[in-house]
Order: C-alpha cells, then sequence, then structure tokens
C-alpha cells in the first residue's frame, strides 16, 4: 500500500505550507531499534534485574520475564490486528480513538503525555550519575550531575529536531554495543558452567513462586516500557501495515528472550542463594561485581560507559516518541495547529520536539532547585508515574481491540481478536493491580506520593477528553477520511 495518503482541505491549509504530515522510511530494524533502545535492555540488567532478584522471587526471577513477554504477545495479538485499520500515527490513543470514541482517545493521548515525558526527564536523573561514574572512571574529577543531564539534553533535542533516520542510526550504534557486551559476559557465564552449575530456578516451580512473586512480576513489567511505540512511527515507516505488525513482535521477542537469558545467567554467575545475597547486599554494582568476576576488570569499566549511553539511547528514543504524540494531536487540533507543520528539509516534528524539550528542562531544573537526589527521588518518582501510565494505556488498548472487533471480526479468527486480546487484558488488569498495590514501595514508600501519581495521570485523562469533547466534531473532521 502506498504510502502518500490525500490530506483534505481543512489540513492541507495555504498551498505554500507543507503538509501536516512527517516523512521517513524506517524499516522493521530502524523501528526496532528505537523500541528496543527505548527499554534500556543494559539499565535494566544493571538496575531492575537486582531489584527483582532482591524483593521478588529470587532465583525464579527470569520466569517472570517469561511471564509477562507472554501477556504482551498476547496483547499484540489484537494490537497488530487492528494495525491496518487504524490508519494514522499515533499509537495507542489512535486505536482508542478509532474504537471507543474521540474524546475518549484524546483523555487517553494526554494519559501517555504524562507517561512518556515523565520517563524522559525520569532518565536524565539516572544518566547524571552515570555520567559522574564515567569521568571518575577515567580519573576525572566528581562534577554535578546535572551537567551530565544538561549535555545529554543538548544532545537529544538536536537529534529530536532532525530527521528520525539519523535518530535510528544513533541508537543501532549504542543498542548493538550494549547488547553485545552483555551477550559476552551470558556466553563466559555459560561457557564456565556458572559459579555451581547453571541455576535451575527459572523451571523449578518452588523457585518461580517463592518469595513474593507479585512484585517479581511487578518489575518484569516494567522493564517491557517503550516496546509498545511501534505504531507511532506509522508515517515515517516503509510499508507501515506490514513493517508495524512484524517490528512489534520482534522488539517484543527480543527484549523478552534478551532478558530472560540473561537474568538467568547472571544468577548462574553467582550461584540460586549468593546471587539473591549479593542483589540484596550490592544491588547497586551487582551488574559490574560479575562482570568483573567473568570478563575482568576491563569488562566491567565497558559496562560502565555503555551503562551511560544506553540511558541516553532510551533518553532519544522516548523523546521521539512523545514528540510525535504531540504532533499527531496537534494534527487533530487538539493542540497548537502550529506544532503539526513538518520541518521542510528533515519532515521531522521539530516544533513538537523543542516543545516537549522545554517541558524536560523545567522538570531537570526543578529537581536542581529543590535539590532532590536524582536517582533515588527524581527518577524514582516519575518511574513510578510511567509504570502505573503505560499499563492503562495497554489496559484502554486492549479494550478498544476488543470493542472494535466485537461485531464484525474482519476476517481475523476468533483467536486473534477475541480470545488472544481477552487473555491479554486479563494478564494487564492484573499486572495493574499488583503495581497499585506496591506503588509505594516504588516511589519511596510514600503512600501519598502514590496516590497524587495516580491523582495526575486521572487528572490527564479527564482534561484530555473535556478538550476532545469540546473541539469535537472540527477534531473528528481532521482525522483523514479512511479512518472513520
Amino acid at each position: 500500500m502506498s504510502e502518500i495518503t490525500t490530506v483534505p482541505e481543512q489540513l492541507s491549509g495555504p498551498p505554500d505550507q507543507p503538509a501536516r504530515k512527517l516523512r521517513g522510511n524506517l524499516g522493521v530494524a530502524s523501528i526496532v531499534f528505537m523500541v528496543v533502545a527505548a527499554a534500556a535492555p543494559l539499565g535494566v540488567i544493571g538496575g531492575v534485574v537486582p531489584l527483582g532478584l532482591a524483593s521478588g522471587n529470587g532465583a525464579g526471577f527470569p520466569a517472570t520475564f517469561v511471564i509477562s513477554t507472554l501477556i504482551l504477545l498476547l496483547f499484540s495479538v489484537g494490537f497488530t490486528a487492528m494495525t491496518p485499520f487504524v490508519t494514522e500515527a499515533g499509537a495507542f490513543f489512535s486505536y482508542v480513538r478509532q474504537s471507543l470514541g474521540f474524546p475518549t482517545g484524546i483523555g487517553i493521548a494526554f494519559v501517555a503525555i504524562v507517561t512518556y515525558v515523565a520517563i524522559e526527564a525520569g532518565v536524565y536523573g539516572l544518566i547524571g550519575p552515570a555520567g559522574i561514574g564515567v569521568v571518575e572512571l577515567l580519573g576525572g574529577p566528581t562534577l554535578p550531575w546535572w551537567l551530565f543531564a544538561a549535555a545529554a539534553f543538548v544532545v537529544t533535542t538536536y537529534l529530536g529536531y532532525r530527521n528520525i533516520e539519523l535518530s535510528s542510526k544513533v541508537l543501532a550504534v549504542l543498542l548493538t554495543a550494549e547488547i553485545a557486551i552483555i551477550a559476552v559476559l551470558d556466553a563466559v557465564i555459560v561457557a564456565r558452567g556458572g559459579a555451581h552449575g547453571l541455576s535451575a530456578g527459572i523451571v523449578t516451580p518452588d523457585a518461580v513462586f517463592s518469595g513474593s512473586l507479585g512484585i517479581g512480576l511487578l518489575f518484569a513489567i516494567i522493564s517491557y516500557v517503550g516496546f509498545e511505540a511501534t505504531a507511532i512511527f506509522r508515517d515515517e515507516a516503509r510499508d507501515p501495515e506490514r513493517t508495524i505488525p512484524r517490528a512489534t513482535y520482534l522488539a517484543l521477542v527480543l527484549i523478552g528472550v534478551f532478558y530472560t537469558v540473561t537474568s538467568w545467567a547472571l544468577i548462574s554467575g553467582w550461584g540460586d542463594e549468593a546471587a539473591v545475597a549479593q542483589a540484596t547486599d550490592a544491588g547497586g554494582t551487582f551488574l559490574g561485581d560479575t562482570a568483573a568476576r567473568y570478563i575482568g576488570v576491563f569488562g566491567a569499566d565497558l559496562i560502565t560507559v555503555l551503562y551511560f549511553t544506553s540511558l541516553f539511547a532510551c533518553i532519544l528514543a522516548f523523546h521521539n516518541v512523545v514528540s510525535r504524540y504531540v504532533f499527531a494531536l496537534s494534527q487533530r487540533n487538539v493542540l497548537p495547529e502550529s506544532l503539526s507543520r513538518p520541518h521542510p528539509k528533515h519532515g521531522s516534528p521539530h516544533k513538537a520536539s523543542l516543545w516537549i524539550s522545554g517541558f524536560v528542562a523545567v522538570s531537570v531544573l526543578l529537581a536542581v532547585l529543590f535539590d532532590l537526589d536524582p536517582a533515588g527521588q527524581f527518577y524514582t518518582w516519575f518511574a513510578g508515574a510511567t509504570t502505573v501510565g503505560v499499563v492503562i494505556l495497554m489496559i484502554a488498548t486492549s479494550v478498544a481491540v476488543l470493542v472494535f472487533f466485537a461485531r464484525d471480526r474482519r476476517g481475523h479468527s476468533v483467536w486473534r481478536v477475541w480470545i488472544a486480546p481477552a487473555a491479554g487484558l486479563l494478564g494487564l488488569l492484573t499486572a495493574l493491580a499488583l503495581i497499585l498495590s506496591n506503588l509505594s514501595d516504588l516511589v519511596g514508600g510514600s503512600g501519598v506520593l502514590a496516590w497524587v501519581i495516580v491523582s495526575l495521570l486521572a487528572a490527564a485523562f479527564v482534561a484530555g477528553a473535556a478538550i476532545g469533547a469540546r473541539v469535537g466534531r472540527e477534531g473528528a473532521q481532521a482525522v483523514r477520511p479512511a479512518d472513520r
């Protein structure tokens, strides 16, 4: 199907103005790099996995990645089935708008913006300390964390302004490097047979259901944030009706296999009980300590550097995602129309990108002014909002898929449009219940802060739905005829 789509008069504007549509030629590999980079695999292995081992189900923790992957694959079955019928970029909100109406879709879009801005801003709280670690590793002085955050911000803003293909090339290089070093570590551990033989916890029911499976599953679900963003690049994808589904499945499988195998290898590297003890006592250096043990000090030092670049890749990927949400909303006349004018040369959402950079800059500045701990407070609070937000987005999309195919399966099997989406929805609802019941622990033990986060997301939805209802017909008319 051709990528060129007729634009109605109300969208086309004067002849001398560019069409309100992004341009690009992204293939499956480029989108996969973008999405997997957003998941920050090295950041997950170095940060989330030790937490899952210590607070979750110990040596059985790798099994929670298998469970999470299955839930999200079930979600993706219906998500990709509906993709050919949603011919506008906009990811989740486009699916919800198509099925549940314009106001509901705009409400979900506002939740998405808050969710992704939160994770982009929050990761600056991690990249600052990571930068300090790199400089100290090279023998340099201890510098303020915000200097590294500022440097990353400048580069992100520049790349966000340019064509998406430049960002995809940068992410491809960084992602390849971080996955390669972890793959080497995994291979060495397995080749040596681990510390006391390879761990069997992943297939042992007593281990999988030990400790707190719920908290383990919670940390596992957090690790996949970003995989769902494939559809936001629709207008910049080559043959999107094939590219988007393939990229979605491939990204999800790659992330799931990587997390499962690596967490299992790290446990094997210490032994079941010793791995849990090490993660509990020295979680912050768990990955580096394991690397030093199996691939030497040089390997551990290299991981320190790649951890920094992994966080930058995460920031850049989410910046590209949320910029395109803003661009899509401005196409609907929900946000200022000027934000939906792509750059005449790069075809990028340059104004939307700068708009998001402004919000992120304010967030980081406030963190500095209020002297928040960059990781323990700034990142943790924002990550809590993201975790709740992204699961809500997927739940809403699952409902949209079920409603869309309720009366007409459009040639698909019952499994693809009814059973699989319903099973995925059940899994996501269970995950949301676990997250909400443990949210105060995720945000530093503050029940008040946990409810503030939930209230913020609820307020975003209400505000978006109200604006969507007010825009009403005008916004609906701004959607291409093929979408209605």
